[in-house]
């Protein structure tokens, strides 16, 4: 199976291997970066940003976006002057196949796995690490992440340290989507797995120490893939959707992957104090992104808000018909129910808050947007910005059309001195359609819909998508 599987796959036919998706190889140093505008003299820190980025031509299957090895992004700001450097998360498998000068390991619909003659005993048939979702700093701790697996630690210049277990307490991992409350300074997190317990919960401490180790989740009686996941003051929220792994039907040549509408979409509400989990049934819907939820205080309700899929698709496959649209759900623990509301139809992804907001409240969303004005664009990719008031819904949306431009997930950078009032900007990669440049946009947050204050030249293209956040000079 394996050799036939090599043998037919086609890179060349996988859209998201080319042009704004394409996968750059080059690391790159640059200082003084040119500056269209002026940017702002209270911005002060880096943007970094990871997405999958092959580093040498896939063999055996490609699957955007969990396929691929992770490239951060990093751009510094400070006094009105920008910098760049750009390094691939450099893992054991990374590294093998640099020695190599090739591919090695397929992607994960293949199942293709070197063995000791050319990677060693340590290595051989194992699967892949793939930190290449996400980027977050805790604790000190810059971490490089995987869809549901170990993170890698990197240095603030970008090198890679190695693979990050926190002191041995989460060897199995973590999720690329972490959240970390605003207030206790806790990094909650999830992790699923293939064998039991197929999925699990722990705390990190503000230290960076593991103050809750790996907690099974009760209830979860299969391998099911959750991309996301929100955090209250009280509950881990995590929503499992229908998506099921089925490695006996990818070694006999089927898809890993499993979608069953009919087993519906379940929401778990795993309180944080370790009380027994609340659960929430409804039809089936799949979410790659929360935006945030909270406890409403007068019925013990949570609000959930997130982009809801009617289905699963990878790849571009199964895209058309699947609609996005913004949605607000009411979970109710003690009945299991869950109320859902749409607020927009639209398409839409990559929704972000003020991370202070996070388990709270929250006024402002910027999401990644299509206009409807550009045609061919591919799933994951957008041209405009837009931006909801969830406090009052009668506000309406905002949008900024970007153009010529192919724009990312926007990350909110805020103001320094200026706490929860939402004084600050949002910052997006984007690149040229016309000529594939790339930018690093800088745009207000009273105002957005006006455009950049600024665009930095970044000296490479950037490959469209995945995750990044601002991290500022002082934490």
């Amino acid at each position: 199976m394996t050799a036939s599987v090599e043998r037919t796959f086609d890179p060349a036919r996988v859209a998201h291997l080319s042009g704004r998706f394409a996968p750059v190889t080059e690391e790159v140093d640059e200082v003084d970066l040119a500056v269209e505008g002026r940017l702002p003299d209270d911005l002060d820190g880096v943007y970094l940003r990871n997405g999958p980025n092959p580093r040498f031509t896939p063999i055996g299957s490609y699957l955007f976006p969990v396929d691929g090895d992770g490239m951060v992004h990093g751009v510094w700001i400070e006094r009105g002057r920008a910098r760049y450097r750009n390094r691939f998360v450099r893992t054991p498998a990374l590294v093998a196949e640099e020695r190599a000068g090739r591919a090695l390991w397929g992607g994960i619909e293949s199942l293709i796995m070197p063995g000791p003659q050319e990677v060693g005993p340590e290595l051989a048939h194992t699967f892949r690490d793939l930190p290449d979702v996400n980027v977050v700093r805790h604790a000190g701790r810059l971490l490089a992440l995987a869809e549901s697996a170990c993170p890698f630690r990197m240095t603030p210049e970008l090198e890679t340290i190695g693979r990050e277990t926190f002191g041995g307490a989460l060897p199995a991992g973590i999720t690329a989507h972490p959240k970390t409350d605003p207030d206790s300074g806790e990094m909650a997190v999830f992790c699923y797995a293939l064998e039991p317990p197929y999925l699990t919960w722990s705390i990190v401490a503000p230290s960076g120490a593991v103050a809750r180790g790996p907690t099974p989740v009760d209830g979860v009686d299969e391998p099911v893939m959750i991309h996301d996941m929100a955090l209250t003051g009280r509950y881990l929220v995590l929503v499992l959707a229908p998506v099921f792994f089925d490695l006996s039907a990818a070694l006999r040549g089927g898809s890993l992957i499993d979608w069953r509408p009919e087993a519906g979409t379940r929401v778990a509400l795993i309180p944080r104090d370790g009380s027994p989990v609340r659960w929430a049934d409804d039809d089936a819907f799949w979410l790659w992104h929360t935006v945030n939820a909270y406890d409403v205080e007068a019925d013990g309700t949570v609000v959930l808000q997130y982009v809801q899929w009617s289905r699963l698709s990878l790849g571009g496959t199964g895209e058309r018909g699947n609609r996005s649209h913004l949605m607000s759900a009411v979970l109710d623990p003690a009945g299991g129910r869950m109320r859902r509301e749409p607020l927009d139809d639209r398409r839409i992804e990559f929704p972000r808050i003020d991370d202070r907001s996070i388990g709270r409240r929250h006024r402002r969303v910027a999401v990644a947007a299509d206009s409807g004005d550009t045609p061919g664009l591919l799933p994951g990719e957008y041209d405009a910005l837009r931006w909801y008031d969830t406090g009052d819904p009668a506000v309406p949306s905002r949008t900024w059309h970007a153009g010529d431009l192919s724009v990312g997930e926007p990350a909110f950078a805020p103001s320094p001195g200026h706490p929860d009032d939402g004084q600050g900007y949002w910052l997006t990669f984007a690149t040229d359609r016309t000529d594939e440049r790339s930018w690093l946009l800088v745009l207000p947050a009273e105002g957005p819909e006006s455009g950049p204050l600024a665009r930095i030249r970044i000296p490479v293209r950037v490959p469209l998508g995945l995750h990044g956040n601002w991290l500022p000079t002082q934490e």
